[in-house]
């Protein structure tokens, strides 16, 4: 099992939008560094939804090549087609990903049956251990619990990304699944506490700035140490309210940018963060001590 704290990396452009390659081999050596636990290659924080399919699997590609096995990397391969859901597993699992990271189809609103067959579908077709990515607020498509310990069954679906902030689905699903099937949470605020709940890690926002802070406060939180996690996550508070100022990716890229391990590359329809919040993120950035 993949656990601690996986970094959903942000994918690194020049300012006319394009991939920056180099600025990618950077950022995979900068979270071997500092002790990141994985890596997540173009999930939401990356860009999927305005990489083409040629790009969002040449990154992927790049990405397990920079880490070399060095680390876990988790390919982001979902998509509101199941077809093309599943083309993209295959395409990850050949580029050489430990897992491939499913979100639920957005913008459809399928049913909770709909869901089950989606990822029934995806399982059977590919033969890779896969991880469910629940994001409500993005997709309009709440997977529920009970949902969840249906597809548990399945061999290779082997862990959740529980992204509703909701603390009391960690018991939940706990309940309706088997002791090894992975349950991360994906909402950076509360991962404190989903990991003290028995959480099995963050896939995580903040970790793009502060990864050392993130990964010894979710191992602490993991080992039940209350008093060292609660330290720790108290200088990434901040982090965690405003690299959420505007959109994801909009804050963190700039904060990574800030850092100086990449340019200032982001694509239409989202833009680069506004003045008018740069004080409030490198605040928090102080905070945390990264800056």
């Amino acid at each position: 099992m993949i656990q601690g704290s996986i970094v959903a990396l942000v994918t690194p452009m020049v300012e006319s939008g394009a991939v920056d390659k180099a600025g990618l081999k950077n950022l995979v050596e900068f979270h071997i560094e500092q002790g990141t636990d994985a890596l997540v290659a173009v999930g939401t924080t990356g860009e999927s939804a305005t990489l083409n399919e040629d790009e969002h699997c040449a990154v992927i590609k790049s990405i397990v090549d920079f880490v070399n096995g060095r680390l876990p990397v988790i390919a982001g391969t979902g998509a509101n087609s199941t077809t093309e859901a599943i083309n993209l597993t295959r395409k990850a699992k050949q580029a050489g990903v430990e897992a491939c990271l499913i979100v639920t189809p957005y913008y459809n609103k399928p049913t909770q049956e709909g869901l089950y067959l989606h990822h029934k579908a995806i399982a059977e077709a590919v033969d890779i251990p896969q991880i469910l990515y629940n994001v409500p607020g993005r997709t309009a498509c709440d997977m529920l619990p009970e949902t969840v310990g249906r597809l548990s069954q399945l061999a290779n679906i082997v862990g959740i990304k529980e992204a509703t902030g909701d603390l009391s689905r960690v018991k939940k699903i706990r309940e309706l699944t088997s002791a090894d099937f992975a349950i991360y949470t994906g909402d950076d605020a509360t991962s404190r506490e989903f990991c003290l709940l028995g959480g099995n890690g963050t896939i995580t926002v903040t970790g793009n700035v502060a990864p050392r802070l993130v990964h010894e406060m979710i191992m602490a939180a993991m080992a039940g140490d209350k008093q060292t996690a609660l330290a720790i996550d108290t200088k990434l508070s901040a982090l965690h309210k405003n690299l959420f100022i505007q959109s994801n990716p909009i804050p963190v890229k700039w904060a990574v940018a800030q850092m100086g391990l990449m340019g200032k590359g982001i694509r239409l329809p989202l833009t680069w963060l506004t003045e008018d919040c740069f004080d409030a993120v490198s605040d928090a950035m102080h905070q945390a001590g990264v800056i």
